[in-house]
């Protein structure tokens, strides 16, 4: 099952309803066409009261192929980075707690943008991938263009002791080090794809 964000809504693309199905969802679409599917999701975005809806009737993968021609698709990493104190890598953009993270530059890998983005925003070098950890999927719009974006999220290491240093021209206005039991505030000023990245990280939110 593949989780696609709108803002603080989701839309889930599932090939096993019968087990993915929740108890509280408020839209359910079949996919039969192309058409269909845009249809629907023009709807799903206009009435925000819809908070959760399933697309079934294919593969996961064949739907999740079928959404990203509804918008124009890109893709971006970043990471969730670890320092020799145990302490995270967390910054804050826009009014919200958020995860160094960037779009990725053309030819350059998932791997590749992480760790450049990382470096750029925070500051930082000597950054190891430590393993994968999740794509995320969320929907914006920005000049009456409709975007999906996928974020290839890494655990990080840092072996080092600096400081971040914010990269104020990407509108981040702190980056820091924080312990993990301060995470808290990050999880209740955060968007829902970076819950996903911690909890899948082992940090329960």
């Amino acid at each position: 099952m593949y989780k696609v964000f709108f803002k603080d809504r989701t839309l889930f693309l599932t090939d096993n309803l019968t087990s993915d199905l929740s108890e509280n969802f408020d839209a359910l679409h079949k996919y039969t066409s192309h058409h269909e599917l845009q249809q629907f999701i023009e709807t799903f975005e206009q009435n925000e009261h819809l908070k959760a809806g399933y697309v079934y009737g294919r593969k996961k993968d064949f739907l999740l192929d079928a959404l990203k021609k509804c918008y124009k698709f890109i893709t971006a990493a970043g990471g969730l980075v670890v320092n020799p104190n145990n302490e995270f890598l967390v910054i804050h953009r826009l009014g919200v707690y958020d995860l160094p993270k960037g779009k990725c530059e053309p030819g350059e890998t998932f791997r590749k943008t992480a760790i450049r983005e990382v470096e750029e925003e925070c500051g930082l070098d000597n950054l190891v991938i430590r393993h994968p950890l999740l794509s995320t999927f969320h929907t914006y719009e920005q000049k009456g263009v409709h975007y999906l974006k996928e974020t290839a999220w890494f655990f990080m290491d840092y072996f080092g002791f600096e400081q971040p240093i914010p990269q104020t021209e990407e509108n981040i206005a702190s980056a820091e080090w924080m312990k993990e039991k301060d995470l808290t505030k990050v999880y209740q000023s955060t968007y829902p794809s970076i819950l996903e990245v911690f909890e899948k990280a082992g940090f329960p939110v």
